[in-house]
């Protein structure tokens, strides 16, 4: 079989710029994102579930947030598929618009008060088409740097379209910060929530505009000339790269589920929850709250990287271990400390956990890249990423509300937290180290142990 062709690593300079593009996007996807969760918690419970006694309304408006969650995985399979057949560059044009339309559209939005039960069944669809944009968009994003970048620094690297989370939640909570403090209770509640919404649509233009002004991954355009080469060849069309994922890769895709279990769970615990925690269980001002998250998802953005940077040294594994059991261990401290009703103590609380949660999730985009093949990529880390969150992310503020609402203690929560982590645990010590996989591969790669060179099978 001929090999492919080889593989032209970018400037410095154009590297950075295909970063901040990433970068770019996922940050404002994630403020899009975001923005619901502290609203869902906020005000959501108000606007369009009146009828509910408070906790009810939280879990109810909780669910509509669940629900974009849900239409991750579909999205995952579906820019996944074209990602693969298309190229990365394509997809996340068509994620960002579809995004940054839902948010607008929330924004736009009537509230119950005006159309009754129609308002929460609009902010529902609204709320799977963010989903279904979200599903697609975070596999095209971290390949795009992957598939770009230097393999030493691979890693740190890798880890900077992750840090579009943090930046995400800073520029939510911020906007919201800002508005819960200049405006009063009843002007915020009248039209000042609808502000962030619609400033997602100025945010979109802006990351359009950068997006398609980077090139398509250089490894992406490789494999698909091999492709069309052994298409000709062969006389024959290949799988899809679902079926091909679900068939030679299903290990992979557990092992990269089972690795977001306490990372997913542990960062919506700890950024969406603990609005509704601080405000209905401990008797904080929901701008203590906000305040606490802000300055803690900036130190988070900060030490990402470094921590991809470590995962280029040690390996993606020990520093996901790392992450995972410090939250296992800071959890149960966490909740006290939120207990307190102090802003240094919620603040140190929200910073510790965050800098746990960086070590789980700085490595991942690197790790994820490397369980597979070219020509399957943007389909297996997308599937392993975002159905894992239908299991974690989705129903985490929905179980914690709901053990807070039935034991009135945040001991439940924090063994949920822990169950979470043991999960994460036995499924990197069923992986093997992928720091050295060669990426520019279009063929299969079988799993390489730490230190080793990738295996090539045709």
């Amino acid at each position: 079989m001929p090999s492919p062709p080889p593989v032209q690593s970018p400037a410095p300079r154009d590297l950075k710029k295909i970063v901040a593009a990433s970068l770019i996007g996922t940050t404002i996807e994630w403020y899009d994102f975001f923005l619901y969760g502290a609203a869902s918690a906020l005000v959501f419970n108000k606007l369009f579930f009146p009828d509910s006694d408070p906790l009810v309304g939280t879990l109810l408006s909780f669910l509509t947030y669940a629900v974009g969650f849900a239409a991750r995985p579909i999205g995952a399979l579906v820019f996944g598929h074209f990602g693969d057949r298309l190229g990365r560059k394509k997809l996340l044009v068509y994620s960002l618009l579809m995004m940054g339309g839902a948010t607008f559209l929330i924004g736009l939005l009537p509230i119950h008060a005006m159309v009754g039960s129609a308002a929460p069944l609009l902010l529902t669809v609204l709320r799977l088409a963010q989903g279904f944009a979200l599903g697609g968009e975070w596999g095209g994003a971290v390949l795009l740097v992957a598939e770009h970048g230097d393999a030493r620094r691979r890693g740190f690297w890798a880890s900077w379209p992750q840090t579009g989370a943090p930046a995400g939640q800073l520029l939510a909570t911020g906007v919201l910060a800002v508005l819960t403090a200049t405006l009063s209770d009843a002007a915020f509640h009248s039209w000042g929530w609808r502000v962030p919404f619609l400033l997602s649509g100025v945010l979109v233009l802006v990351g359009l505009w950068i997006r398609l002004s980077v090139d398509e991954s250089p490894v992406f355009t490789s494999a698909r000339a091999a492709a069309e080469r052994r298409k000709a060849e062969r006389a024959t069309r290949e799988k899809p790269p679902i079926l091909a994922v679900l068939r030679d890769h299903w290990r992979d895709v557990l092992i990269a589920m089972g690795t977001r279990m306490a990372e997913n769970i542990s960062y919506y615990v700890v950024t969406a929850f603990i609005l509704v925690y601080a405000t209905e269980h401990a008797d904080t001002s929901k701008q203590t709250a906000l305040n606490a998250v802000l300055i803690a998802s900036a130190i988070h953005f900060v030490t990402i990287p470094l921590w991809g940077a470590l995962s280029d040294e040690i390996g993606r594994r020990p520093v996901c271990l790392i992450g995972a059991l410090g939250m296992g261990i800071w959890i149960h401290p966490f909740f006290t400390l939120v207990d307190r009703q102090s802003f240094t103590a919620m603040t140190t609380a929200v910073t510790v956990a965050l800098l746990f949660h960086g070590a789980m999730y700085a490595p991942q985009a690197a790790f994820f890249s490397e369980l597979f093949a070219t020509r399957m990529r943007y389909s297996g880390a997308s599937i392993g990423a975002q159905f894992s969150s239908v299991a974690a992310g989705a129903p985490a503020p929905l179980i914690a509300t709901a053990l807070l609402a039935e034991y009135d203690s945040a001991a439940p929560i924090a063994l949920y937290v822990m169950a979470a982590v043991l999960l994460t645990v036995i499924a990197l010590g069923c992986a093997n180290e992928t720091r050295h996989r060669d990426l520019s591969d279009p063929y299969e790669t079988e799993p390489a142990s730490a230190g080793d060179q990738p295996v090539r099978t045709a």
